[in-house]
C-alpha cells in the first residue's frame, strides 16, 4: 500500500461489484454479516450496499463497543460518581448513551458528578496519580481492540501502588458473541438473523489473530472473511464470501493480511491473560446473557476491581420498549425500520446506544443519508 487513495478507487470498486454480480448463482440468496462497527461506517458512507445486486444482503451484527453496552453498567458507573463520589472516567461515546431514570453518563455529570472523558485508560492512570485522595474508576469498554491498554493500566497501577485507581471492566469478546449469533439464528423471540457467513473485524483480529473464528467456521459450518475498512477491502471481501458459499467452503479468510496474522499480537495477548480472565456470564444489549463472552480481573489484580471493591451488584434493565436497537443488533431489524429513527431519536438526541457511536448502525445510516429516498438524494 503507497496511499489510502488507492483502495478508494471507484473505477476498481464497480469491477468488484460486476465481478459480484456475475459470481452470484441466479435464484440463490446471499446474507452476510458485518461484525464490526468500523465495517457499518464504512458501508455507509461509501454506499457499498447500493453497488451490491439484490441477491447479496447485508446485515448489521452486534460490532460497536458503545452498542452493545447493556443499560445496567452504564447505571453501575453513574452510581459511582454520584452515590460512591468516585472520578469516573472513560470514553467519549460512553458518555452520551441513555441509560436509566432519562440519565446518561453526561447528564450525571452535569447533576454534580465527578465524570470525565478520556483518551486513554492511562489517562485515569495519570489522574489516579494526579488525585491520591480520590477513587478513580476507569469505565472500561470495548471489544479485544481496546483491552491490552486496559490491562496496561492496570500492570502499571500495581506497579506504582496506586490503591484509589479500579477499572470498571465491560470488555466482550468478539468470537464467543459470533457463536451466540449462531446459536440463536431463526429460534424464535429473541433470535438473531440467519446469515450465510461474517465478514469478519479487522481491529480485533490484529490484537487476536485468524486463528479464533477457525471454531466457528467449523462448527457451524460458515465462511468468515477478514476485511480491513476501505470500500475495495469489503467488497473484496464480499466477493470472496460468494465464492466460497457457492463453492460449499466454510474457512477463515484473511482478505487484511496487510495488517493481519494468524496468530495477532502475542505481546497484547500475554497482557491481557495475566490481568483477565473470563465471566461465566455477561449482558449483552440486544443479545441477553451471553456466556464466556466477557473479561473480569484476575484474583491477583482484585484491589483493582471496582465491582469488588465498591460491592457492586449487577442489575438488568430493559431498554425503552419503543427502541429497535436490540433488534438491529441481532441484524433481524434495520435502523429504518425503527419508529424512532431520524424523529425523536438522533445523533444530537439518542433514544438507544445505536445512534450514539459513529460506529452505531443507526447513527452511520443518518449521518449518509441512507433513509433518504435515492431520487431525493439525486
Amino acid at each position: 500500500m503507497k496511499y489510502v487513495d488507492e483502495f478508494r478507487d471507484a473505477h476498481l470498486a464497480r469491477g468488484l461489484a460486476a465481478r459480484i454480480a456475475a459470481t452470484v448463482q441466479p435464484g440463490r440468496s446471499y446474507g452476510f454479516m458485518e461484525f464490526c462497527g468500523g465495517h457499518t461506517h464504512a458501508i455507509s458512507r461509501y454506499g457499498i450496499a447500493d453497488l451490491l445486486p439484490d441477491a447479496v444482503r447485508l446485515i448489521h451484527g452486534p460490532g460497536c463497543p458503545v452498542c452493545v453496552l447493556p443499560i445496567g453498567r452504564i447505571d453501575q458507573a453513574i452510581s459511582l460518581a454520584l452515590s460512591q463520589g468516585a472520578m469516573v472516567c472513560t470514553y467519549g461515546d460512553t458518555l452520551r448513551v441513555p441509560a436509566s431514570n432519562k440519565l446518561s453518563l453526561m447528564k450525571a455529570k452535569a447533576c454534580g458528578g465527578d465524570i470525565r472523558m478520556v483518551y486513554s485508560a492511562a489517562d485515569a492512570v495519570t489522574l489516579a496519580r494526579d488525585h491520591p485522595g480520590r477513587q478513580v474508576v476507569f469505565f472500561a469498554i470495548g471489544f479485544e481492540t481496546t483491552t491490552p491498554p486496559t490491562a496496561l493500566a492496570v500492570q502499571q497501577a500495581a506497579r506504582e501502588g496506586l490503591h484509589n485507581f479500579s477499572v470498571l471492566c465491560c470488555h466482550v469478546l468478539t468470537p464467543s458473541a459470533m457463536a451466540h449469533i449462531m446459536d440463536s439464528a431463526g429460534q424464535g423471540e429473541g433470535s438473531s438473523a440467519p446469515i450465510d457467513g461474517f465478514i469478519g473485524p479487522a481491529h480485533v483480529s490484529i490484537v487476536i489473530g485468524s486463528q479464533p473464528y477457525e471454531a466457528c467456521a467449523r462448527d457451524y459450518r460458515k465462511p468468515v472473511v477478514i476485511a480491513g475498512f476501505e470500500p475495495l477491502d469489503v467488497l473484496q471481501s464480499i466477493l470472496m464470501l460468494v465464492q466460497q458459499v457457492n463453492a460449499g467452503r466454510a474457512e477463515v479468510e484473511n482478505q487484511f493480511a496487510r495488517a493481519v496474522t494468524r496468530d495477532g499480537n502475542l505481546v497484547a495477548q500475554r497482557a491481557v491473560a495475566d490481568v483477565f480472565e473470563l465471566r461465566e456470564r455477561f449482558e449483552w444489549r440486544g443479545l441477553g446473557e451471553v456466556p464466556f463472552s466477557a473479561l473480569t480481573l484476575r484474583s491477583g489484580y482484585a484491589d483493582f476491581d471496582a465491582e469488588r471493591r465498591f460491592g457492586l451488584r449487577y442489575q438488568g434493565v430493559p431498554d425503552h420498549p419503543q427502541c429497535a436497537c436490540g433488534d438491529i443488533l441481532r441484524g433481524v431489524r434495520r435502523p429504518t425500520d425503527c419508529k424512532l429513527f431520524g424523529t425523536v431519536c438522533t445523533p444530537e438526541s439518542p433514544m438507544g446506544s445505536c445512534m450514539v457511536s459513529s460506529e452505531g448502525a443507526c447513527a452511520a445510516h443518518h449521518a449518509y443519508g441512507r433513509f433518504r429516498d435515492p431520487r431525493e438524494a439525486a
